[in-house]
């Protein structure tokens, strides 16, 4: 059944979507990915986790995808993420699967791996397609990585099926690949990251072996009944990254294979678009940023697409989708603020949301607290503590805070 129906003029936000295997979204509010670094200190999920998600549900998402959970307890991104392996306990998972399932919400689990994109405070030699340090100031806190041996790709690869399988038994609804953002799956795609002369580098072919390859391995474990996305980026935004011609090429053949929702983003850590970094003034007056990108892709491919970055108000969403650009509003700080937005979002055409910008007045003092992340993920906290957001939080305390976290961190040396 096709949802690209010629009145797309009378679409609306509050309109169900079916995937082509069947799964039906009850409406058009997809969140995005944010990381919430609400593991336990065996990177189980903590309850907060379920009462966050909980609290999502019932603010009206149609479909919500987990902050990144790694695949491997030896590769984390971050101190607190949560992993899901086989030495993972279930139970907490379950709890979560259950609580963010809550009225008639999908919940999928994203499913990671930082490749090279680890602090060097967590591990002393990440691994990555080529033995390439990040650059743009990033060396000084990232360690140089090894290049991977090819039977460590393939354990990688079943690692990722195994968290899926797993994460379909805990009642997760579905999966989302993290292809995005120069973690491992965005560092295999992009020639400037994967210098390697085997089979997984070199051509375009060669290097989107690996993400065909974990997608497979996925569907395999899990059925083709069971939703599998992919969140990938439209471009690097990096000389000699990963280009939009590239991408358009890998979102043919991810389509070809039979992946069930494509969420687009951009950028890296080295460039980081996707907090709207260097935005042009018309993806300003059109609100999402990959919008003309998804133009692109939509005259490739009918695999229904997710656009995530800088929507704020019920009136550009709708436009986007009647554009017949998206099927999928992607939102993600916007409801680290306000988590009963879907359903405002749906029952006020007029409605929308002002994100202020977030500085301490000091430049280097934002870069170093990461603002842009860190003072989202104390909304996230709070709310898993069943306490509301508080937009009026000050930049100079979650500096502090961010400080005195990182801090405890900085001066043990972690074994994941």
């Amino acid at each position: 059944m096709s949802n690209h129906s010629t009145n797309s003029n009378n679409l609306d936000l509050s309109n169900p979507f079916t995937l082509k295997n069947g799964t039906t979204i009850k409406n058009r509010l997809f969140k995005s990915a944010m990381s919430e670094q609400l593991g336990t200190k065996a990177h189980n999920p903590t309850r907060g986790l379920a009462t966050l998600y909980k609290t999502w549900a019932e603010g009206g998402l149609g479909l919500s995808i987990t902050g990144n959970i790694m695949v491997d307890r030896g590769a984390l991104g971050e101190p607190k993420n949560v992993v899901l392996d086989e030495k993972s306990d279930l139970a907490p998972f379950r709890e979560w699967a259950k609580a963010g399932t809550a009225n008639g919400t999908h919940l999928w689990t994203q499913l990671n791996h930082p490749g090279k994109q680890i602090p060097n405070f967590i591990c002393d030699e990440p691994v990555a397609p080529s033995a390439i340090a990040l650059e743009n100031g990033l060396e000084k806190g990232f360690n140089k990585p090894r290049a991977l041996a090819e039977n460590e790709i393939l354990e990688i690869i079943q690692k990722f099926a195994t968290a899926a399988e797993l994460a379909k038994t805990a009642g997760f609804t579905g999966v989302q690949i993290h292809g995005a953002h120069g973690y491992l799956v965005s560092q295999f795609l992009s020639p400037r990251h994967n210098q390697r002369n085997d089979q997984w580098g070199g051509s375009l072919e060669n290097r989107m072996r690996f993400v065909l390859a974990v997608y497979h391995a996925i569907r395999e474990k899990v059925g083709k009944d069971f939703p599998i996305g992919i969140k990938l980026n439209s471009a690097d935004f990096m000389r000699g990254g990963f280009t939009e011609e590239d991408s358009m090429e890998v979102v043919k053949a991810l389509a070809e294979a039979g992946i069930d929702l494509i969420e687009i983003s951009g950028g890296t850590y080295e460039s980081p678009s996707m907090v709207g970094h260097k935005m042009k003034p018309t993806t300003q007056k059109r609100e999402a940023y990959f919008l003309e990108y998804a133009e692109k892709v939509r005259s490739l491919i009918d695999t229904p697409l997710v656009v995530t970055g800088g929507f704020r108000s019920a009136d550009g969403m709708v436009t986007a989708l009647r554009s017949g650009a998206t099927d999928f509003i992607g939102l993600a700080r916007p409801l680290a603020v306000d988590p009963d937005l879907p359903n405002k979002l749906m029952t006020d055409a007029t409605h929308s949301i002002e994100l202020r910008p977030l500085t301490t007045g000091v430049k280097l003092v934002d870069k170093m607290a990461m603002l842009d992340i860190t003072w989202y993920e104390f909304q996230l906290a709070r709310m898993a503590q069943k306490k509301a957001p508080k937009p009026d939080m000050s930049e100079w305390s979650t500096f502090f805070k961010t400080l005195l976290g990182a801090g405890v961190y900085s001066f043990r040396k972690r074994r994941a």
